[in-house]
């Protein structure tokens, strides 16, 4: 698996950087097939405090692409709700990869 993190007006610190590597664990741990991960941690010049740290998310898997992003006024709390929005992604792709059809029973003669 590829891991691109990069910083947008801020510096991706080696504590940001395990922590994020940290949580994406839990997507690998559900889906195993995940080929790219790209994250983009950005600070936005607005006026209001609220949601100016977004953490967006691209995962290139086998067989689709995935794209989430999450604002919030504290870049940890942002990336924690980027990794459930991306983790019920992987998992409803996972389950529709999985074939839930079953054989019909046979009959006894």
């Amino acid at each position: 698996m590829n891991l691109t993190i990069s910083g947008h007006h801020l510096e991706v610190t080696p504590a940001l950087r395990s922590y994020v590597t940290s949580k994406l664990d839990r997507i690998i741990r559900h889906f195993d097939q995940v080929v790219d991960v790209k994250v983009l941690l950005t600070v936005e010049k607005q006026k209001e405090k609220e949601r100016r740290q977004r953490a967006e998310c691209n995962i290139h898997v086998k067989g689709s692409d995935m794209f989430a992003e999450s604002a919030h006024e504290d870049l940890y709390a942002a990336v924690d709700d980027l990794v459930d929005k991306l983790d019920r992604q992987v998992i409803r792709h996972k389950d529709r990869l999985q074939d839930h059809h079953h054989e019909a029973p046979k009959r006894l003669m």
